[in-house]
């Protein structure tokens, strides 16, 4: 049971490796289109 448990925490450890890896060197495009939303008065609190 010792090898089973050390076998899927490796394979834990690995994967979660490769997703860390994979979104430090994702290059996520910046937004193209300013994004200007009018908020009404009347949802203030006053």
């Amino acid at each position: 049971m010792n090898k089973t448990l050390a076998v899927t925490l490796a394979v834990i450890v690995l994967v979660v490796g490769g997703i860390v890896a994979f979104l430090a060197s994702w290059q996520i495009p910046a937004p193209s289109a300013v994004v200007e939303i009018v908020i009404p008065y009347d949802r203030f609190a006053r």
